[in-house]
């Protein structure tokens, strides 16, 4: 019998957060391009967006710009987008499914952010080569710190 919660538990990267901003705000911060633009990715990245189609089906692609000086371009199709409660979206290389959910707390919000390999290794190799986790948690950082001068 497989396990399927030790299974996806070995494939997950998950972060949360509540953030000091109403939900609307921080909606609109993420599915609008001209904010995340601002804020997407770890210290040091910018970011050029091509194309951002928040629907399902719609296209994702932006080239984040490392502080190496290497373009890094992304492709993903938003699978599900639910109005100020959830995003989730297909990233294809390397291939996870990223879930993203808003829950209104008062004047607050609680992020949670989901990303689920296909194996156990895929996420090693994220986590080891490209420093996926740290990276995770200074995103959020990164977006809170920019939902704190848009108040």
């Amino acid at each position: 019998m497989v396990n399927l919660a030790s299974d996806t538990a070995q494939r997950e990267l998950v972060i949360s957060r509540i953030l000091d901003a109403p939900r609307e705000l921080v909606w609109e911060a993420w599915i609008n391009p001209e904010h995340l633009k601002n804020w997407w990715g770890p210290t040091g990245f910018t970011n050029t967006i091509h194309t951002m189609d928040v629907r399902p089906g719609g296209v994702w692609e932006l080239t984040m710009h490392g502080p190496d000086g290497k373009n890094y371009p992304n492709h993903s199709i938003f699978l599900e987008v639910v109005e100020m409660e959830r995003i989730v979206f297909e990233h294809t290389a390397p291939h996870f499914m990223a879930t993203i959910t808003f829950i209104a707390d008062g004047d607050k919000t609680l992020l949670s952010w989901h990303m689920l390999f296909d194996r156990p290794e895929d996420l090693e190799v994220v986590v080891k080569h490209h420093k996926a986790d740290q990276g995770l948690r200074q995103n959020v950082e990164k977006f809170q710190a920019y939902l704190a001068g848009l108040k």
